[in-house]
């Protein structure tokens, strides 16, 4: 067990380096886009961000998952294959664990965070605006 996880961790850390790296500022990038509309629709609308309401709104939390993987998905399964195309370069070898993995860190991880911090920030510019008129 100690030693596949040793193996994982190398793993990842190998991903920094070699073919196909661009994906680690790509897909990040894509998923903060996707997040940044989000919200700001969020914002609008008046809803919590994100984040929170995920683990605070038992009621909508089905529905709020729901909606942030129809906005994440096309990122995170294109994460997914270029991470099997990269282990298949570099490693010569399929692990699909690790392909989840660094799809969940390079595209789930930054739309989550990003989009609960533009839905605060977005919030605050609209209640400056609606105040000053």
């Amino acid at each position: 067990m100690m030693a596949m996880v040793t193996r994982i961790i190398a793993d990842l850390i190998g991903r920094l380096t070699g073919p196909l790296t661009f994906r680690i500022v790509l897909q990040p990038a894509m998923a903060i886009a996707a997040a940044t509309k989000a919200g700001i629709d969020d914002a609008r609308r008046g809803r919590p961000a994100f984040l929170w309401a995920v683990f605070s709104d038992r009621s909508h939390r089905r529905e709020l998952l729901k909606d942030g993987w129809k906005d994440v998905v096309k990122i995170f399964v294109v994460a997914v294959l270029m991470d099997l195309i990269y282990q298949w370069i570099a490693l010569g070898w399929i692990y699909p664990g690790e392909a989840l993995i660094v799809a969940f860190l390079l595209a789930g991880l930054p739309y989550v965070l990003v989009r609960g911090l533009v839905n605060r920030i977005a919030r605050l510019w609209l209640q400056r605006e609606r105040g000053a008129s």
